[in-house]
């Protein structure tokens, strides 16, 4: 992805947090290095002593650059947290690849894998995941942060899998709901991810989602 398509995918989601969308590379380039800079500060320092000003400062901009596209340092992470769902949907997107209709669950694995990733190598990720540690309606003022997480992964299996949407849309919520619910319980026990619970969380799913969309 482009410097320009990263940061318009910044702010694509129906609430966007940017003031105005960069329209030249350099200013694409410099609105990227806020979300950088906040990405690390989150991971250093955490959200709530998180500021505009050290946002600033680490990305080399000056504060009022910062505030041409961005009103708080919340429409910074705001920003920041709609990026990582655009990293995690892509990264399923190329997954569904080769995927068998059949047994598209199997995707399961996957998916929590890409999850699990995110959150030990994406700086600021293991601290907001989707946004819940901010807000419950970072990604979207209009549904809860699971809510965006469901349908997008809903939209892609429909599209990519030519499967019904009315079908898919309640099992792939309780399905978000239940892995979320469990994966916060596998870092509870391990900073990593307690590898006993992320299995039984894929094992729990796969055979959920099989024995309501199976054949």
């Amino acid at each position: 992805m482009s410097d320009t398509q990263a940061a318009k995918s910044a702010g694509s989601a129906d609430g966007t947090p940017l003031r105005r969308q960069p329209v030249q590379q350099r200013s694409a380039q410099r609105v990227e290095r806020m979300l950088d800079a906040s990405a690390e500060l989150i991971e250093e320092v955490g959200y709530d002593a998180l500021t505009t000003t050290l946002i600033a400062k680490r990305a080399g901009v000056a504060v009022g650059s910062l505030y041409q596209f961005f009103p708080d340092k919340r429409a910074v992470v705001q920003a920041l947290t709609q990026r990582n769902l655009e990293k995690f949907m892509s990264a399923v997107r190329e997954r569904l690849t080769g995927v068998d209709h059949q047994h598209w669950w199997d995707l399961v694995d996957s998916l929590l894998d890409i999850y699990l990733r995110m959150h030990r190598e994406v700086p600021g990720f293991s601290k907001v995941h989707f946004g819940d540690a901010v807000d419950v309606r970072l990604l979207d003022d209009r549904r809860d942060n699971n809510n965006v997480v469901a349908d997008s992964l809903t939209g892609l299996l429909t599209a990519n899998l030519n499967l019904p949407e009315d079908q898919l849309a309640l099992p792939i919520a309780v399905a978000v709901e239940t892995a979320d619910g469990l994966l916060n319980l596998a870092f509870r026990r391990s900073p990593d991810g307690d590898e006993a619970v992320v299995a039984e969380t894929k094992y729990l799913i796969k055979g959920y989602l099989a024995s309501r969309l199976g054949e």
